[in-house]
């Protein structure tokens, strides 16, 4: 059987990725760390934005 995406099981030990499903994982976890990356930084940036605003409203 031909080896995809949605056929290949990466816990089957008996059966070693195609190097195209290879470079697809790793493109597709790629994708995947740089969008949680981009959330938690804005996440992060609003908390910040928000944090400043009260220690501006403290001071006033």
């Amino acid at each position: 059987m031909e080896q995809n995406i949605d056929t290949y099981r990466l816990t089957n030990p008996d059966e070693e990725p195609s190097d195209a499903i290879l470079a697809q994982l790793m493109h597709e976890a790629a994708e995947e760390a740089a969008r949680t990356n981009e959330e938690a930084t804005a996440k992060f940036f609003e908390a910040l934005r928000l944090d400043a605003q009260k220690i501006d409203t403290q001071r006033k």
